[in-house]
């Protein structure tokens, strides 16, 4: 029900902006743009004329094309409906949630970090690491947190042989 209701708040939240990026894809691509210029890139950002999609760029070139599925909040909601699901101490969820929206954002933005680089010194393999290696590293950390809730905090928990 979490996942449910948590993609219909978020559908209607990202549709009112129409064809303009909205404000958590926005507040994402700043971010990645900042830890950019820390490794000396000259990236920036500018919106995607009628598409709601925000251009990160290398000077004045767009290296890759940000949309809302890439500010990694579908992936929170995911990850939020799985500890709800095995529930636990309220305490214990009330850390190890915030806790993992905070790994998530991070590791997103390691992943949109690294597409950047390899958009733009390996295009070849754009769609490779897009599509394949970069989703399912960040399911299999989702995983990883999804296992270490229900082993170690769940009331349901499960026994483990790690």
């Amino acid at each position: 029900m979490i996942y449910f209701i948590g993609n219909i708040l978020y559908g209607v939240y990202v549709e009112s902006y129409g064809n303009e990026a909205d404000g958590i894809t926005w507040w994402v691509s700043r971010q990645t743009v900042s830890i950019l210029h820390s490794f000396g890139y000259d990236s920036g950002t500018r919106p995607v004329d009628m598409d709601p999609k925000v251009a990160l760029l290398n000077g004045s070139d767009t290296v890759v094309n940000m949309f809302e599925g890439c500010n990694g909040i579908n992936i929170m909601i995911l990850f939020m409906a799985f500890i709800v699901a095995f529930p636990g101490k309220r305490k214990d969820m009330l850390r190890f949630i915030p806790a993992g929206f905070l790994f998530i954002h991070l590791a997103n933005l390691g992943r949109i970090i690294l597409l950047y680089w390899v958009a733009e010194t390996k295009p070849d393999y754009m769609y490779f690491t897009h599509k394949y290696l970069f989703t399912a590293i960040i399911y299999g950390a989702i995983f990883i947190l999804w296992a270490i809730w229900v082993t170690r905090f769940s009331e349901l928990k499960v026994k483990s042989s790690f």
